[in-house]
């Protein structure tokens, strides 16, 4: 996303003002140390909009799996599907930025936002009833999300500026502890709401939550932009409007091919694009195993806490630990454990005493812990890379990246679900995929050495506090 065009001569006489409306505050109520303003509010509203709405995950893959009777690799297929909306996020910030909406560059997009979420899970919730039609409102969904994330870390991005790693931080704790909790929320719910009244249901009540974003968008305090001369200038193709895009499009692939810039994101993109087994053992949990919706709602629950875990493992214990050395680690621990996974699909836990719910609520609260402790060093390493006058924008380019190696990694999974045979109902060859999978996560590992060297831990205050969050 594009960081706000701000007057040079106006930033030093507002800083100490705007530390004290978002960090200070007298006599206001605080949260991880930030001052509870209606900006800040309007914040943490959304990211726990964006946490509760795991709500619908469940009863997505549930649907698509008992209701359109989808096999793993279609399930998997779709679900990469509705991750393309994140993978030009800085489009989005491009847009917001450029494109105010009756006056309003944030409020006018977070309201926008906010009914665009609503409209699609009401699509979901009555009219959908096919592959295609589930695919294209759960991509509305997502975008919904991408957008409303767009704006509202734009609007971290400019208070985190100028301000100390410690304000910065306590900042990004409220963004942080927001999503959690409404993730926490959502949890136990959204299994228990699918087993008692089922998927329409769960959809219903989805599409009621993303105008919590509409509404909370009055809060954000925004000057309106008079007139509708910037609009006429993107819709009549202004010349000097076309060249300021221009610029910023050549100022941005200039960033991104530096090589302290392009090396470590090839690695990111690598590291984040090894086939993923995720639906397959979906499947086999369900059909074979015959786990519930309620009980998988009590796992989601656990992970959630975990990845809470995981991040104050990382805070307390890996924050200042040279990047190589935790993704080595990570890497190689996350990939001995997850062959943990063979365990429930052979079904040698039963052999010693550790019945299949137990084992899978075990097994992936240990690998939530560490999945989450070894994404944080992606967000760090991202901010680092941003150099100074264009964070919000690299730092969305930089995510929007790693995002897309994530869904080029579902769809080599989906493929290699394909390839073994394993189907909704035959998962003869899963252990072998689930292996394959796990192994594969180890081949980013040579390319280590196209990550910054322990002297680069140093770097600016300014770049160190753009710690953002990606889906």
């Amino acid at each position: 996303m594009l960081a706000m065009e701000v007057e040079q001569e106006t930033r030093t006489s507002t800083s100490s003002r705007k530390k004290n409306r978002y960090f200070g505050g007298g006599g206001r109520l605080k949260c991880f140390g930030v001052d509870l303003s209606p900006d800040n509010v309007a914040v943490a509203m959304v990211y726990f909009v964006q946490g509760v709405l795991g709500l619908s995950r469940l009863a997505v893959s549930f649907y698509l799996k008992d209701d359109l009777h989808l096999d793993p690799a279609e399930t998997a297929v779709i679900s990469g599907f509705s991750a393309l909306p994140w993978l030009v996020k800085p489009l989005y910030g491009f847009i917001s930025d450029s494109i105010p909406l009756f006056g309003y560059r944030r409020r006018s997009y977070l309201v926008l936002s906010g009914l665009l979420g609503a409209l699609s899970w009401s699509l979901m919730a009555t009219f959908v009833d096919s592959k295609y039609s589930a695919a294209f409102c759960i991509l509305l969904g997502s975008l919904s999300v991408a957008f409303s994330d767009v704006v509202v870390d734009s609007m971290v991005v400019e208070r985190a500026r100028g301000e100390s790693q410690s304000m910065s931080g306590s900042l990004q704790s409220l963004c942080w502890g927001s999503s959690a909790f409404g993730g926490i929320v959502s949890s136990y719910f959204s299994g228990s709401l699918v087993d008692t009244y089922g998927v329409r249901f769960v959809f219903g009540v989805t599409a009621l939550l993303p105008l919590i974003t509409s509404a909370v968008a009055v809060l954000v305090k925004e000057q309106r932009l008079l007139g509708p001369a910037r609009v006429q200038n993107v819709l009549l193709g202004n010349p000097s409007f076309l060249e300021s895009s221009r610029e910023s499009i050549i100022q941005l692939w200039n960033a991104v091919r530096q090589p302290n810039v392009f090396l470590p994101t090839v690695f990111i993109f690598l590291w984040q694009a090894t086939p993923q087994s995720d639906s397959a053992l979906f499947y086999f949990t369900t059909n074979k195993l015959g786990f519930t919706p309620e009980f998988l709602g009590r796992v989601k629950l656990v992970t959630s806490v975990a990845s809470l875990v995981g991040v104050g493992l990382y805070n307390g214990f890996l924050k200042n630990v040279p990047l190589r050395k935790i993704f080595l680690a990570t890497t190689i621990i996350g990939t001995a454990l997850g062959m943990t996974q063979v365990f429930l699909v052979t079904g040698l836990n039963r052999q010693f005493g550790v019945s299949d719910e137990w084992f899978a609520i075990g097994d992936s609260l240990i690998l939530t812990v560490l999945g989450q402790a070894s994404f944080m060093p992606v967000l760090v390493l991202a901010a680092k890379l941003c150099p100074e006058g264009m964070e919000a924008t690299l730092f969305a380019t930089l995510m929007s990246i790693s995002n897309g190696g994530s869904v080029i990694g579902g769809l080599i999974g989906a493929g290699l679900t394909q390839v073994f045979g394993v189907t909704k109902d035959k998962f003869d060859n899963l252990a072998t995929l689930i292996i394959l999978c796990n192994l594969s996560s180890l081949l980013p590992l040579p390319l280590l050495g196209l990550l910054p060297g322990d002297d680069s831990d140093t770097v600016s205050e300014g770049n160190v506090d753009i710690e953002m969050k990606s889906n």
